[in-house]
């Protein structure tokens, strides 16, 4: 089956789409109707890495695909891109499976360019505006997940 579309203008498709679901999170607005868009820009964050990942694999012969790519990155003297497309990763795994390895590592960073929200503040907290233990409404998250993976487009592109 043929690609219909090249994964940079599906990345910039989805920023857009993204940008839409962030003006409907900051209107006034019942809390179903913010928790639901928010629940639609975590979703919207997992495809748009999933579909970058699923695209790019075939640039490295086998193994974990982002470890493969930190390391292309780190030896190609890219050490921002790296540690942004890894934040993300990480970012992305515990949007997908909540606590584990990845949200520990996160917590532990000195510096995320997104908020992580503490799982005791996840439980005790009934009014949050988060669904999840990433928040996703953090300024410019989307944008920088986005612009990451442009730029790790162009990268493994020019390889």
């Amino acid at each position: 089956m043929e690609q219909t579309q090249d994964l940079p203008a599906l990345i910039i498709a989805a920023q857009a789409d993204a940008k839409t679901l962030e003006a409907r999170i900051a209107a006034p607005q019942d809390d179903a109707d913010k928790q639901a868009a928010i629940a639609a820009l975590e979703l919207a964050a997992v495809d748009a890495f999933t579909l970058f990942e699923a695209r790019m694999q075939g640039h490295f012969k086998r193994g974990p695909f982002s470890r493969k790519l930190k390391a292309a990155l780190l030896e190609a003297k890219q050490p921002d891109l790296a540690d942004r497309i890894h934040k993300h990763y990480l970012a992305v795994n515990v949007l997908k499976h909540g606590t584990g390895a990845s949200y520990r590592e996160l917590l532990a960073a000195k510096v995320t360019p997104f908020a992580i929200i503490p799982v005791a503040q996840v439980v005790a907290d009934e009014d949050r505006k988060t669904s999840g233990l990433i928040d996703v409404t953090t300024s410019g998250f989307f944008d920088g997940l986005a612009n990451a993976l442009l730029e790790a487009c162009d990268f493994l592109g020019t390889r």
